[in-house]
């Protein structure tokens, strides 16, 4: 036994030599993964399985803006017979100095913000009655999501209808309650923006009631638990559990919502046509005007690009402070 153990020790010590000289930066050997390991780079049939999705964007996404953004540099109108010439910047000059696009732009941040914060306030609420244990819960959810799955043009046809002078069923309403023989809301200077308004805060509140109750449900329960037993009420709890744990997810649908309402076109081309005396007229409007009515293609090209560079800035001001609150944690 003895000379068992005492070659199986000069075994091993040969072993551990070995080992140890081809660890040690100066040995003369190296495993062999160190030697074959080689960086890889991309695969190039990778691409292959990208492109089916990549066409569709660059066809129909890329290709478009390209050329929206070189025809703004043109003179090109509708039914002339000379050949399009390239003029520069004066497009954009002259849409420095337009006061109706102006007026456009700045009807269009109202209507964006106007649409946005009510929408998420109201989304916020609607989301925490959902994530209850309500009784009919299921039934509530899907009739949540119903204007959601209802095209614009069809919204906004059923509002003409409730908003109608006549016959709509907000003034008849208001004829029953005895609070006046009702109005004609979406022709009066006054109350046209407030009432496209509200149509817009009710067709895109299911989006963000979804998207905020995917964010609560994630939250863990844990949490609540022990605040509950540390005698938090249902505001503090809310304050220091829910509101930490759905702030990203809020922000994220906020900047997403403010974009897509900034650029709607349908559903206020449907309730107003822009009216009356352009009291709603978005810049998607004033630029369909221009572009289809008016026959300014090039000159609507340029206020294209003037709002598609302030959606770039909202964008980068969304992902500078999504990055910044990252960094943060």
């Amino acid at each position: 036994m003895a000379g068992f153990w005492t070659a199986a020790t000069a075994d091993g010590g040969r072993i551990v030599s070995a080992v140890t000289a081809r660890k040690r930066p100066g040995g003369t050997r190296t495993p062999r993964a160190a030697r074959t390991a080689r960086p890889r780079g991309p695969d190039p049939g990778a691409w292959f399985l990208v492109l089916p999705a990549l066409l569709p964007i660059l066809v129909l996404s890329v290709g478009p803006l390209l050329y929206g953004l070189a025809l703004a540099f043109t003179d090109a109108q509708s039914g002339r017979t000379e050949p399009t010439r390239w003029i520069g910047t004066l497009n954009f000059r002259d849409l420095l100095h337009d006061t109706l696009f102006w007026e456009s732009f700045r009807i269009g941040l109202i209507w964006a913000v106007g649409v946005t914060v009510p929408q998420f306030l109201l989304a916020l609420g609607l989301a925490l009655l959902l994530d209850q244990n309500l009784r009919f819960r299921p039934l509530a959810r899907a009739l949540a999501i119903v204007p959601w799955a209802m095209p614009e043009v069809v919204v906004g046809i059923m509002w003409r209808l409730v908003y109608n002078p006549d016959a709509g069923i907000l003034n008849e309403t208001l004829r029953d309650l005895g609070l006046g023989q009702g109005h004609d809301w979406l022709s009066g200077l006054a109350t046209a923006l407030p009432a496209v308004i509200v149509v817009g805060v009710w067709a895109g509140m299911p989006q963000t009631t979804v998207t905020l109750l995917a964010g609560l449900q994630n939250t863990p329960r844990e949490l609540h638990e022990a605040a509950a037993l540390d005698g938090a009420g249902a505001l503090r709890r809310f304050r220091t559990v829910t509101w930490p744990a759905l702030r990203p997810v809020a922000l994220a649908v906020t900047a997403l919502n403010l974009i897509w309402n900034f650029n709607s076109f349908a559903l206020v081309y449907v309730l107003t046509s822009g009216g009356p005396g352009g009291r709603t007229r978005l810049p998607m409007l004033f630029a369909y005007e221009e572009a289809f009515r008016y026959g300014q293609f090039g000159y609507a090209a340029a206020m294209g690009c003037v709002m598609v560079a302030a959606v770039s800035v909202l964008i980068a001001l969304s992902l500078v402070r999504r990055l910044k609150g990252d960094q943060d944690r």
